[in-house]
């Protein structure tokens, strides 16, 4: 048997990923505060300690078992709030690298603690993003946390070298999808986003994916044999 640990698999892409896999015969379990399928945790990313103890609650019965292939995918994330760093309040900054850095570094690590001696393949998959490697304005702490997150892959992939049985961490950059999250964007005023005409044209254009062709090209990516520790893998090389 596949494992599957999934966080923010509530909708869009995390829920596509969801599909794809369950229907692909993977045991999956997905993490999220809404917790919309029959194999979802209810989790408050928004509280690590919380957070924590369920991830590790978790992820420790399921190590009791043997697993064919290990995958764990970091998904979860908010854009709230979309303002000019001078006018997010200290509650809302707090919030967001609670759910966007802390609680999803919390969901990796404590991952690869509970199946660090497992033999199988082991794949630590962070969903990334564009904002990782540009600035927005209004995005700021979005854009800090995809950042770090890409960083802390790079190393976690530099320690799973001198683990005996190394867990391959990994960032993908899933592109633009056709989201909720999304049409957040665009329904923001151009006071709190400046930007936002540009994803209105996006969308317009037709540059939006599907999140299932994006689910199943992020599939792809990961059943790949040779994959390199570290490395920062994008959708739209695969989606040409």
């Amino acid at each position: 048997m596949k494992l599957l640990l999934l966080s923010g698999g509530s909708r869009g892409l995390g829920s596509e990923l969801y599909r794809w896999y369950e229907e692909s015969s993977w045991v999956v379990y997905e993490f999220s505060r809404s917790a919309p399928h029959a194999n979802s945790i209810e989790v408050d990313f928004s509280s690590p300690e919380e957070a924590h103890a369920v991830f590790s609650r978790q992820f420790d019965q399921a190590a009791h078992q043997e697993w064919e292939e290990i995958h764990v995918i970091g998904n979860a994330a908010t854009l709230y709030p979309m303002h000019p760093l001078s006018r997010i309040q200290p509650d809302e900054l707090v919030a967001n690298t609670h759910v966007n850095i802390a609680s999803a570094m919390l969901f990796l690590s404590a991952a690869a603690r509970a199946f660090q001696n497992h033999t199988c393949r082991k794949l630590l998959v962070n969903i990334s993003s564009g904002a990782a490697t540009k600035g927005y304005a209004g995005w700021s702490l979005y854009c800090g946390a995809k950042a770090a997150l890409e960083n802390v892959i790079r190393s976690v992939a530099e320690e799973q070298q001198h683990q005996p049985h190394p867990f391959t961490a990994l960032n993908i950059n899933p592109g633009l999808i056709d989201t909720s999250m999304q049409a957040e964007i665009r329904a923001t005023s151009p006071d709190n986003f400046p930007d936002v005409q540009k994803f209105h044209k996006r969308q317009a254009d037709g540059l939006l994916r599907p999140p299932a062709q994006v689910a199943a090209a992020v599939a792809q990516i990961l059943s790949q044999t040779e994959l390199t520790p570290g490395e920062l893998y994008k959708v739209d090389d695969v989606l040409l």
